[in-house]
């Protein structure tokens, strides 16, 4: 099962958009995958439905963060390399879907949604492409990789 299956798989599971990415990815990542999930709950919906940054952007980046981030006070030229390579990948994502916002790819103009988040049913399914959306971010932090073996 290619990432993109599997984070497409993870969220038709139930899981967000953020934790169907981290999730597709924990093989690679040191942590228990109760705590990658913990970790990445607070992002589905564009930031606990507040319709921003999409939930799949901000699980590209928090895998690029564990995978290539750095973890001391650091305010020169390694914060600025990982930046770029955050800024990289929200380049080629915003590339395929012209926006990293949840709220401008789904077509919403409610800034902070309800909390409730809607059942996930066949309806569900059919009128939002987040299954798709989550897909093209697993293979976009895939590709990257792929260009930037991990040292």
């Amino acid at each position: 099962m290619t990432r993109r299956e599997k984070a497409m798989a993870n969220f038709k599971k139930g899981y967000n958009c953020s934790q169907s990415i981290i999730l597709a990815y924990q093989d690679m990542i040191p942590i228990d995958k109760s705590i990658l999930s913990k970790m990445a709950s607070s992002f589905g919906g564009g930031m606990g439905r507040l319709r921003e940054v999409c939930g799949s952007v901000s699980g590209m980046f928090l895998i690029a963060g564990i995978l290539y981030g750095y973890d001391e006070p650091e305010t020169g030229q390694v914060k600025a390399e990982h930046y770029a390579r955050i800024q990289e990948l929200a380049r080629r994502f915003e590339e395929k879907h012209g926006s990293i916002i949840c709220r401008e790819m789904l077509g919403l103009n409610v800034k902070h949604d309800v909390p409730v988040p809607e059942a996930r049913t066949s309806e569900y399914y059919k009128k939002r492409p987040c299954a798709e959306i989550i897909g093209d971010a697993a293979e976009i932090l895939e590709q990257y990789i792929k260009e930037n073996p991990i040292s």
